[in-house]
């Protein structure tokens, strides 16, 4: 089968500054791959390169199958990408909205197309409402419904569920798996880890660079973290001095529990002895999830370029 991405050493620099760096993706037809990391890591400069809105300054590679390089517009044309932020006219209806897009797209029976479309993501009913007075929740579905009218072979969708609320989310991500399940390529990029959970697979980047991919499982797995949970007053206060012992990667809240992570057990346990003899503390052996595999890898990451920098 052939991969509907399949890029390699994929390279963007600004200046002296690689915004994305060595970037490898092989992703097959019909799956979702999550695509996460901390702002300003290179997940949109890397999903433009694949779309054709960029041009890279090194490595090669095909979106379904197409050189990403030498036949850019070609990929335009099969591809549906979805930024950040609304990107239609906020003074056009709904309805108005599709059929300029499907003007653009040159499709020989628009009025079908633009039918097909708002029926397929409910926008049926408003479809002669303003853009522009629509909620976010809306919005984000007329913006899918315009990336799907050309019938693309894959979704690249940045951060589409930014500010969103939870059902919008729900519905949108019930659709994206319709869509995968019907053959569609998905890359989508989201800070949400329960987002992150629906996806097939993962690629974590920062700082421009690929730090583990792979299925959930296979994330945590590699990641091999120890982790306590810890349950007691005032742990806000206990954030910092935690985050500061050695052995320590990362301490994040989940609701009222802190979990401590670190990659070497023995030195972990050692470093945490001593809070684990106060008695207000009630400490645990926890599973990790992905939220400690990525706040760890950051934290990682964070150290080695302190480091290459000095």
């Amino acid at each position: 089968m052939t991969p509907a991405i399949q890029v390699q050493g994929l390279t963007k620099r600004y200046g002296s500054r690689a915004v994305v760096d060595d970037v490898t993706i092989a992703l097959a037809p019909g799956r979702i791959c999550g695509f996460l990391g901390p702002n300003g890591s290179g997940k949109t400069t890397t999903i433009r390169m694949l779309c054709g809105l960029l041009t890279p300054d090194a490595g090669s590679g095909t979106c379904l199958g197409l050189d990403i390089v030498t036949q850019a517009r070609q990929i335009k044309r099969q591809v549906g990408y979805m930024t950040q932020r609304f990107g239609l006219y906020e003074d056009l209806s709904i309805r108005e909205n599709l059929d300029f897009i499907a003007r653009l797209f040159g499709l020989p029976q628009r009025r079908e197309a633009v039918d097909e479309a708002l029926g397929r993501l409910g926008l049926s009913a408003n479809q002669h409402q303003l853009a522009g007075t629509l909620s976010g929740g809306w919005k984000q579905r007329l913006a899918l419904a315009a990336c799907l009218l050309h019938a693309p072979k894959l979704l690249l969708l940045d951060e589409p569920t930014a500010g969103v609320d939870p059902k919008a989310r729900r519905d949108f991500w019930d659709e994206i798996h319709r869509l995968a399940a019907q053959g569609m390529t998905v890359l989508v990029s989201t800070h949400y880890m329960d987002e992150a959970e629906r996806c097939h697979e993962l690629m974590y980047i920062a700082n421009g660079r690929v730090l583990t991919r792979g299925t959930q499982q296979q994330i945590i797995d590699e990641a091999a973290l120890s982790v306590w949970s810890l349950v007691g007053p005032d742990l806000d206060a206990l954030v910092e001095p935690l985050k500061a012992l050695p052995g320590v990667l990362s301490v994040a809240a989940f609701g009222n529990t802190l979990h401590v992570a670190g990659d070497d057990p023995q030195r972990l346990q050692d470093a945490l002895s001593p809070w684990r003899m106060r008695p207000e503390l009630r400490w645990q052996p926890a599973s990790a999830n992905l939220e400690d595999v990525f706040i760890s890898l950051i934290s990682k990451s964070d150290v080695h370029d302190a480091q290459v920098s000095t």
